[in-house]
């Protein structure tokens, strides 16, 4: 075991899928001499040449539709997109290409790509910095949506996605890349997707999240306890392929679900949870479905401490889901 932050952990993963397999390669902007914008490919062009550690022009759509050309031919390319908020000019490549070549080959070809990203806020970065987009491709038949929120999990979940045959995002929380650090397993440590995380059990309330809001929903939880409220946290990892026997056994459990996401309310990945749970547990519930989200705005730079969810929304959210029944 290490003691490492959740980018030493990422930069972990990729150094052991490279070296167990020749076929895997990393390309994207300033991945090479630079190491990655937050480090995260640091050390990979000095250990392993030019060839596998590309650094590309500044075109996100040339990076995911050589990724896809590279994959066709049987090479296992790792497309780094330097901020979740540049990845829209690969947006076709991604979802028109890239998900649909299994489907439209009769499974002759799998398309063996991992596109990495960092998102959402937490670094002051502005409105074209700090988007959480994971709707739009979570939506996208073909494509598996994967967000860590521990360093063992980011390690973990991208040796699964660099040898899983589809193509898969995964999106690494960067306003918690060097806030947090967890032991994390040595050698091919792999973490199966659709399998959901319980960070801590309660028996009042279903607290659902993903990614940084993880530490968020984690204090929330913390600081009920000592009031008499037993939260659940379920941090379910992957959101393509979803746990969804986690998450309605504990909302059977519990009778209440409060769902919390960064990204903006309308139509957001709660939008879709909510459903779930009302189609398939409502006779289970006590109370209204709760969701704790973003706003319906870009967003913000000055306000950033307002428009993420923080632990007083959360406390919030779950009181009130409490009072209803």
């Amino acid at each position: 075991m290490s003691d490492l932050t959740l980018v030493q952990a990422v930069n972990r993963g990729l150094a052991q899928a490279m070296r167990e397999d020749a076929d895997v390669l990393v390309l994207g902007e300033d991945v090479g001499v630079n190491g990655g914008v937050f480090r995260a490919t640091d050390g990979l062009l000095k250990e392993f040449g030019a060839e596998r550690v590309v650094d590309t022009p500044l075109s996100e759509t040339g990076i995911v539709g050589a990724a896809i050309g590279m994959a066709l031919y049987g090479l296992k390319p790792i497309a780094e997109i330097q901020f979740m908020d540049f990845i829209y000019p690969a947006f076709d490549q991604i979802v028109s290409e890239l998900a649909k070549f299994r489907y439209r080959s009769g499974g002759q070809y799998p398309c063996h790509v991992v596109v990495r990203t960092p998102y959402g806020g937490g670094i002051k970065g502005g409105l074209y910095h700090s988007q959480s987009a994971e709707a739009y491709f979570a939506h996208t038949a073909g494509i598996k949506v994967v967000i860590p929120s521990t360093p063992a999990d980011a390690k973990g979940l991208l040796l699964t996605a660099i040898h899983d045959p589809d193509p898969v995002l995964f999106m690494e929380p960067k306003r918690i890349y060097r806030s947090l650090t967890g032991e994390v397993p040595e050698g091919d440590h792999r973490v199966p997707f659709g399998v959901a995380r319980v960070v801590r059990e309660g028996g009042d309330v279903t607290l659902v999240c993903y990614g940084a809001m993880v530490p968020v929903a984690t204090q929330a939880a913390e600081q009920l306890a000592t009031e008499g409220t037993q939260v659940e946290v379920i941090d379910l990892r992957t959101l393509v392929p979803l746990d969804e026997a986690a998450v309605l056994a504990s909302v059977e459990k519990t009778g209440r679900c409060v769902i919390l996401h960064e990204a903006p309310r309308f139509c957001g990945y709660g939008a879709e949870l909510a459903a779930i749970v009302a189609e398939k547990a409502l006779y289970s519930l006590k109370s209204p479905i709760v969701r704790v989200t973003g706003y319906d705005t870009p967003f913000p730079y000055a306000l950033e401490h307002l428009y993420l969810p923080n632990v007083e929304r959360v406390v919030h959210a779950v009181k009130g889901a409490v009072a209803m029944g």
